[in-house]
């Protein structure tokens, strides 16, 4: 069972590569919907994900239709800055999706009112419209991940020259 990560529309390469490393760091799945703002094998996604992106388990469709006949029964959270709910009060299922929307225009409204009661937020200022995309996947990922335990993730790190 994986978390996972899904990216509709994505436009800037350099924010999907950094979502598939965070991706491969933490064991989720990452999946694109398209139309795709970039060529997956653009060099900005290579370097923003630096060689890590051939260890990554990544997902294609052509449209959300797909996306949702593909994945039947998924339980999808969107995230989206009009979400009343915020993201660290719910409770999130071991193999849940995770939904974020185009960096231009987010997840249209009329998908976010079919799911109102998984829309998540994360509380910002008002003096801005929204966080980075990549920011935004990392900081709820890995409340998902805290509340699971972190899973087979590695909780301790070691020095290289010194020890504690």
């Amino acid at each position: 069972m994986a978390i996972n990560i899904v990216l509709l529309e994505p436009e800037m390469p350099a924010n999907t590569g950094n979502i598939g490393r965070t991706c491969v760091a933490t064991g989720s799945v990452l999946h694109l919907i398209e139309p795709l703002g970039f060529h997956l094998d653009d060099r900005s996604i290579k370097r923003a994900g630096m060689d890590y992106w051939d260890k990554l388990d990544v997902r294609r469709y052509i449209n959300y239709a797909e996306f949702l006949e593909k994945n039947p029964g998924a339980v999808i959270y969107m995230a989206t800055t009009k979400a009343k709910l915020v993201y660290c009060d719910v409770t999130y299922e071991k193999d849940c999706y995770i939904m974020f929307g185009k960096e231009s225009a987010g997840i249209p409204e009329e998908y976010l009112v079919e799911n109102k009661e998984r829309c998540i937020r994360i509380p910002m200022g008002d003096e801005i419209r929204s966080l980075n995309l990549s920011n935004s996947v990392a900081i709820v990922l890995y409340e998902v991940l805290r509340q699971q335990g972190f899973g087979q993730l590695q909780l301790e790190g070691e020095l290289h020259r010194l020890s504690w």
